[in-house]
């Protein structure tokens, strides 16, 4: 044995890192595959179906080396929608189609493309997933049934706590979901020994421990067992792929999990200094891996920011420590799926609120608004739309507004007029000159006086169009064609010279 291990280390000189780097990991993702896969509406198992399809299949291809996929909460939302909308055996079809058109977007060299959307977007979608799962899970803290829309999880909220204060089961459902919450947050004042156990691992195992020890009336995870969750989608199932709301669906999957993953692959290759994500083999790898949850009928994936700084902090060198997670987390389903049934689903709850949280930029926005207004604007409209509306309209209202801001940006023009009462008048333009600026330039150019000659400087253009060169030029000659000395023009490129009469 100890010869087998030497050749190994040999062989693989970082895989003492890695190999304990991935049992972090593991700890780290097996109580959110299982709180992500309840929130999601669907058996716990295939929350870790996910994950170790995350570790064992994604892990292994090439693309972020240190970065870890599997079920995110920010799918969370999406998922359960179309889980209530078209049912559990759709939705394998979803994350199916999902994974082929990431993988064929890979193929094109689409991935880099991704880095092009606005973070102001991805920031206020995220945001949008964060409140509407911490409403949703704070019914299931309470043991209430929350409504479907996001507006109406937030109006009735209030009423559905108090009420939850009344009655025995719900008040220590709330009482347990409450403690975990202190927990995660206090986790990271404790001495350095203890903090070695990652938080949500403490938080849901303490949560269990005392769950069974004073015998409390909560509800906790139904198990039933790995092979008995995965259910792959039957043929019936992909004639759903000729409804329109289902097609809108799958769109949404793929912009969500992708962007979220190459943004997070950003994210993580600031924190190592090993080799640097390749965009589009990443976006195939998750193709990959989503493809084959889907096959399965399991939860679609993303990269995990969580699980990846964890994985990068705990000293992973290689991709050999997320793939040894995904088999952690495949012996601990095949050998331990019992052991699902003494985990609080409030508990659970608690570290979707806790990680929800974490999905809103409260800091960030502040700084934001006195920085950008226009950017902490998109992200404040396309998190309200996302709770008011839905995911889909939400994220394409935010990519709207963030188009039309660039638009009224790349058209920012100003002209400044000086008159000193006698001599020309001169007219300077700063900016971009575009045909969207074009009538209020012939508005002020055309007030001027048509007794006086005018001296236009446009040497401060960044940009200037054919259709405004064109129309600048028309005014010119109209204005000197009423007898008065030609229009001189600084062209941003030319020497001054008179406009032909």
């Amino acid at each position: 044995m100890r010869t087998m291990l030497r050749t190994a280390f040999s062989r693989h000189p970082h895989l003492r890192q890695d190999f304990a780097a991935s049992l972090v990991v593991f700890l780290v993702a097996l109580p959110l595959c299982v709180g992500v896969a309840v929130a999601s509406g669907v058996p716990a198992e295939l929350g870790l179906v996910t994950g170790i399809v995350g570790g064992l299949v994604t892990g292994l291809m090439r693309g972020s080396s240190l970065q870890v996929s599997g079920p995110a909460a920010g799918l969370t939302v999406l998922v359960l929608e179309a889980v209530r909308e078209f049912g559990l055996p759709v939705l394998g079809v979803l994350v199916l189609a999902t994974g082929l058109l990431q993988i064929l977007m890979g193929v094109l060299k689409l991935g880099r493309w991704f880095r092009a959307i606005s973070v102001s977007v991805v920031e206020g979608m995220l945001a949008g997933i964060g409140l509407v799962l911490i409403a949703g899970q704070l019914y299931s803290m309470a043991d209430a049934a929350a409504p479907a829309s996001g507006p109406e999880k937030l109006v009735r909220l209030p009423g559905a706590l108090v009420g939850a204060l009344g009655s025995a089961r719900p008040l220590t459902s709330l009482l347990v979901g409450a403690g975990t919450i202190a927990v995660l947050m206090l986790w990271a004042r404790l001495p350095k020994q203890l903090r070695a156990i990652p938080a949500p691992l403490a938080a849901v195992g303490l949560a269990a421990l005392v769950t069974v020890v004073f015998s409390l009336r909560v509800a906790t995870v139904e198990v039933h067992g790995l092979l008995g969750s995965v259910q792959p989608p039957p043929p019936s199932a992909f004639g759903h792929l000729t409804d329109i709301g289902v097609l809108g669906t799958v769109v949404a999957f793929t912009l969500i999990a992708s962007a979220e993953s190459l943004f997070s692959a950003a994210a993580v290759d600031r924190l190592h200094r090993g080799p640097r994500t390749e965009y589009d083999r990443e976006l195939v790898a998750q193709g990959a891996g989503n493809a084959l949850c889907g096959a399965l009928g399991a939860l679609p994936m993303t990269a995990v920011i969580v699980r990846s700084a964890a994985n990068v902090r705990a000293g992973a060198r290689t991709k050999a420590s997320r793939v040894l997670h995904g088999v952690w987390l495949l012996l601990f389903a095949a050998l331990l799926p019992g052991a699902l049934a003494y985990i609080p689903i409030p508990a659970l709850a608690g570290v979707l609120v806790y990680s929800g949280a974490k999905l809103i930029p409260l800091r960030g926005l502040v700084t934001l608004w006195r920085e950008h207004r226009g950017e902490a604007l998109i992200l404040v409209a396309t998190a309200v739309c996302i709770v008011a509306v839905s995911m889909f309209e939400g994220v394409l209202i935010g990519l709207a507004l963030s188009v039309a801001k660039a638009a009224w940006e790349a058209s920012h023009l100003k002209l400044e007029i000086v008159d000193k009462g006698a001599g020309p008048v001169q007219a300077h333009l700063v900016g971009n000159a575009t045909f969207l600026r074009l009538p209020k330039i012939l508005d002020s150019l055309e007030a001027l006086p048509q007794d006086r000659p005018v001296e236009l400087d446009m040497t401060g253009l960044h940009h200037l169009d054919h259709a405004c060169r064109t129309a600048l030029e028309s005014w010119a000659e109209r204005h000197s064609a009423a007898g008065t000395e030609p229009v001189r023009v600084t062209a941003p490129t030319e020497q001054a010279r008179p406009a032909e009469p």
